[in-house]
């Protein structure tokens, strides 16, 4: 299950990382010189409005994926052998010097 939402939650994070740069820093739209750029199908104002939303919705899902590994991830580190930190170093055996 954890895997399942770590792979969504990577794919929405791109979406999101590409919706965010296709937009004009002003927040007119596609950085690409406005509605002639998409084939003239959407005003620029639809097409801010498309990113505007898309943007919103990817954020959403971003933040309830995130808080839903972090809650299902919450007692995975109690036990044995999950922290490094407690674990006694490695002996290693010196190197031989000739």
């Amino acid at each position: 299950m954890i895997t399942v939402l770590l792979l969504l939650h990577l794919f929405v994070t791109i979406a999101l990382i590409g919706t965010i740069l296709i937009q004009r820093s002003e927040g007119g739209g596609l950085g690409i010189g406005g509605s002639q750029g998409m084939g003239s199908f959407m005003s620029g104002r639809g097409t801010a409005t498309l990113l505007t939303r898309s943007t919103a919705v990817l954020g959403t899902a971003f933040m309830v994926l995130s808080l839903t590994l972090a809650v299902m991830n919450r007692g995975a580190s109690t036990g044995a052998g999950h922290d490094i930190l407690a674990q006694p170093p490695a002996s290693t055996a010196p190197a031989a010097t000739h």
